[in-house]
């Protein structure tokens, strides 16, 4: 590890997790760089927010993060989210999604142009537009309704 934890360092591109034969495997590396690249670039966009909706599903640059916090997948390290609630103009408090199997009342089963996924009701944050790049589509009534309950009894209900 870096004897210099508060100094940026390259390192810090890697998962220190022992591999199979001892070192760090490729398919351990963050890409924790290339996510800064992007992210400065997303930055400068000046475009006029999109036309968004509560329950709609976009993909958006969630970014390399850190732990057990969700990553995009990509070049643009993009994965769906839905869009909960607009807080204000341009930016939004969303539910990222997955389609791997996931048990938990953190989780909320619905389907999206006939594939089974998941709304992952403990990553959900707030983001910038500029996050956004292309609209998936829309949760039907029932489903949104759903995940609202389940974000009702794992964030508000005692």
């Amino acid at each position: 590890m870096c004897s210099m934890p508060h100094v940026f360092h390259k390192r810090w591109c890697f998962d220190f997790f022992p591999a199979r034969e001892g070192g760090v495997t490729i398919a351990q590396m963050k890409r924790f760089l290339e996510w800064i690249g992007l992210k400065e670039r997303l930055h400068t966009i000046e475009n006029k927010p999109p036309l968004v909706s509560q329950g709609d599903i976009w993909w958006a640059s969630v970014g390399e993060n850190v732990g057990s916090e969700i990553n995009g997948k990509s070049k643009l390290f993009s994965r769906p989210v839905i869009i909960f609630k607009k807080l204000a103009h341009g930016f939004y408090f969303v539910i990222p999604t997955t389609t791997q199997v996931r048990k938990g009342s953190w989780y909320v089963k619905f389907r999206q142009q006939e594939r089974d996924m998941a709304a992952c009701l403990h990553q959900a944050r707030a983001i910038d537009y500029r996050r956004l790049s292309s609209k998936l589509g829309t949760l039907d009534d029932e489903d949104f309704a759903r995940i609202k309950s389940g974000f009702s009894s794992l964030y508000l209900k005692q």
